[in-house]
Order: C-alpha cells, then sequence, then structure tokens
C-alpha cells in the first residue's frame, strides 16, 4: 500500500514533467510563429568606371621611374575641393595636385645630403587627351613651364639647370589643377607628364646628365547629367 507521502511526491514529479512539456510546447510554437527579421538592404554601389585608372579607384597615384640609380617619383591626387574621385562627371572643374621629386638609390635615405648626387627639374609639361564613346579627342589640360617659377615654394633651391628635387632637401609641387568641361560621352582623361632634369653623375662633380622622366597617368571619368561638385578650400589647402 503506498504511503500518502510517496503519493504526493509522485503527483509533485508529474505535475513539473507537464509544466517542462508544455513550456517546451510553447517556446517551440514561439519560435515558429515568429516570422524571420528582414535581410539588411546592401548599399548602393558605387558606379563602376569603363575607364582602367588606378588615380580614381585608389584615390591616388604614384609611380617610380628608376634611370641610372635614380629614383623619379610622380604623385597626384585628388584635392580637397573635389576629393571623390567616383563623382568626377564630364561638366564643372576637376581638381588634382601633384608632386615629384628624386632619390638617390645608391644611397641610404638617413645618409647625409652633402653624399648624395643632386637632380635638377628644368621644364615640367602635361599634355591631356580624353576617350569618348564618339572617338572625339579633346585635350582639357595643358603645362608648359619653367619648374621654379610655379612651383609651391616661392624659393626654391635652384641653380643654373633648374630646380633641385633630390629628396628631403627639393620638391617640385603643384596644386590645385583644374580639368574643366569635358564633352558628354568622356569615358576617361589620360594626362601625360614630362619633366626635364639634370642629374649630377656623382656626389661633388660638376657633371650632369639630361634626361626627360614621362609618366603617363589615366583618369575615369563617369557619365552623369549634373556637373561635378567643386568645394571651396582655403588658398594654402591641398
Amino acid at each position: 500500500m503506498t504511503s500518502p507521502l510517496r503519493r504526493r511526491v509522485s503527483a509533485s514529479l508529474v505535475g513539473v514533467a507537464a509544466l517542462v512539456a508544455l513550456s517546451g510546447c510553447n517556446l517551440g510554437s514561439f519560435s515558429t510563429s515568429e516570422k524571420a527579421p528582414p535581410a539588411a538592404a546592401s548599399p548602393s554601389p558605387s558606379p563602376t568606371p569603363t575607364f582602367d585608372s588606378q588615380f580614381t579607384h585608389d584615390g591616388t597615384f604614384q609611380s617610380h621611374v628608376e634611370i641610372d640609380g635614380v629614383d623619379f617619383v610622380y604623385t597626384l591626387y585628388p584635392t580637397k575641393s573635389t576629393p571623390r574621385t567616383n563623382e568626377w562627371f564630364p561638366k564643372g572643374n576637376k581638381y588634382f595636385s601633384f608632386t615629384f621629386q628624386a632619390y638617390d638609390l645608391d644611397r641610404d635615405l638617413r645618409d647625409p645630403f652633402k653624399t648624395k648626387r643632386r637632380v635638377f627639374l628644368d621644364r615640367i609639361e602635361v599634355e591631356s587627351a580624353t576617350t569618348t564613346t564618339s572617338g572625339t579627342v579633346e585635350r582639357p589640360y595643358t603645362l608648359n613651364a619653367k619648374a621654379q617659377t610655379i612651383t609651391f615654394d616661392p624659393e626654391p633651391l635652384a641653380g643654373k639647370y633648374g630646380m633641385l628635387v633630390t629628396s628631403p632637401k627639393g620638391a617640385f609641387e603643384l596644386r590645385n589643377q583644374p580639368i574643366g568641361d569635358l564633352a558628354a560621352d568622356t569615358k576617361g582623361v589620360t594626362l601625360t607628364f614630362r619633366a626635364s632634369v639634370r642629374i649630377q653623375r656623382s656626389a661633388g662633380s660638376s657633371s650632369y646628365e639630361r634626361e626627360t622622366i614621362r609618366q603617363e597617368v589615366p583618369i575615369a571619368i563617369f557619365a552623369s547629367d549634373k556637373p561635378t561638385q567643386a568645394a571651396q578650400i582655403p588658398v594654402d589647402a591641398n
């Protein structure tokens, strides 16, 4: 014969088991009746350029041209006026800046400057040509000048061969150069840089060799009916 205490314990265990089963059923019903959360909206992709351009993709361009152990470095970047290169459209001004320097690779960067070969920049030239779907070619930007008369530094280190561009004592810099209105079907602009330089044969030597450092820089232009938006920037901004 079962005692009253044992009957109460058994009844309690049955009640707990039933509650657990019921709770599990309710939780299962809750989870299956809830709708799955909506997927997060994907951000709109940036326009895909149809003109291959490191400058446009990376937001800057740098090249290294080595001649006789001297590394000539062109660096091109958009200015703060029009910094978003994926919003460079045919209409409106698009602004860029560029620098040009030389490094004597025969010496370590921290070696005394007097042990490095001097490089002087005489003239800097830039030509441009557009690529369009119609085949029409425009030349929206040109430059041909004595480097020391237009560089950002009003008092560059200069000599009879031009301005010094051996790093770290010298560098050519030109800021906020505009590429203006282009034909509506323009896909890109290619800038061709030419720097006429004199390279010292050895540190302290009076003998120099003449070279021309050439570099092409493609820039993508995106189709749009609206003009490129240019912001006002301080006169000393780059």
